[in-house]
């Protein structure tokens, strides 16, 4: 069986890394081998995994030690609960450089060592923000991940993050084997919002794979540097998380997205209440204006 590679992305603060290193510590108990790489200059991809503030990055190391040649897998790659190989990229400094750099560099660095050995059945690509900025798009646009898995929530700036990552899915498909593979509804508890997240997926042509629901359980977990798998095994939330990794184990629904146009976004905005005729519009124009142009 060949290695499933899947990213995973969403808007800033969404709760993608939150999301993926539960969802991945699922996996583990489920007795899958599982790589995290963080794709995010924050590097807080792997933290719940390994129990700790945060990991040191590849870049960090490469800077310290010369350059990335002067490394050694054992140096930039640890293991976590449930034997998760957990790596982080990282990224220059603020304000300095392209952060996708250091995407491109750890995951050219990871081949040529070995890391993805034959025994993983998935890696996880935990990635920043949006796909505007090419470095991001990595995972993507050099194929590394078929699988694209989208985080979102009801609230408007989510989806509109998850229109513009089918986008760029779009864009590289044309070229590789990426696709989506659903919507990850990671509760906001807004209106309904299991109802538009499905009605947003079904106009992308893809699913909502789960909805995860909003419980305390997560951040008290997250205080203590810990998964709620791992944290609390047999609350609710724990198997919200292990429902979410049986549906990305029997996942065939992989397609090319349909994105929509964004006066067909801010149509389904309207029809959900989330934006009114004379709310300003993502690009700064009212909808109603829009309507009328």
């Amino acid at each position: 069986m060949a290695i499933r590679q899947c990213a995973i992305y969403g808007k800033g603060g969404i709760g993608k890394s939150t999301t993926t290193q539960n969802l991945v510590a699922a996996l583990a108990e489920a007795g899958k081998k599982v790589m995290i790489i963080g794709c995010d200059p924050k590097a807080d991809s792997t933290r719940l995994i390994l129990h700790s503030k945060m990991q040191v990055t590849v870049m960090h190391l490469a800077a310290e030690a010369g350059s990335v040649d002067d490394l050694e897998l054992e140096d930039v790659m640890q293991v976590g609960y449930g034997d998760v190989k957990c790596v982080e990229s990282g990224g220059p400094e603020p304000g300095v450089g392209c952060a996708g750099r250091g995407v491109i560099t750890a995951i050219n660095f990871l081949e040529e060592e070995g890391a993805y050995s034959d025994d993983l059945d998935f890696v996880f690509y935990d990635v920043l923000g949006d796909v505007v900025c090419g470095g991001f798009a990595m995972p993507i646009r050099e194929n590394k991940a078929q699988e694209i898995y989208i985080v979102c929530s009801g609230e408007m700036m989510a989806m509109y993050a998850a229109n513009n990552i089918s986008k760029g899915i779009v864009k590289y498909a044309k070229s590789g084997s990426v696709r989506l593979a659903g919507l990850i509804c990671n509760s906001r508890k807004t209106d309904r919002e299991d109802e538009l997240i499905m009605a947003l997926a079904d106009k992308l042509g893809t699913q909502m794979i789960h909805f995860v629901p909003r419980d305390n359980t997560v951040q008290h977990a997250e205080i203590r540097r810990m998964t709620v798998i791992e944290y609390d095994p047999k609350c609710k939330q724990a198997d919200e998380y292990r429902a979410l990794a049986n549906k990305v184990i029997n996942n065939k629904m992989f397609v090319v997205p349909t994105p929509l146009e964004m006066e067909e976004l801010e149509a389904l905005l309207m029809e959900f209440g989330l934006m009114d005729a004379e709310d300003e519009s993502i690009v700064g124009k009212t909808a109603a204006e829009e309507v009328v142009a």
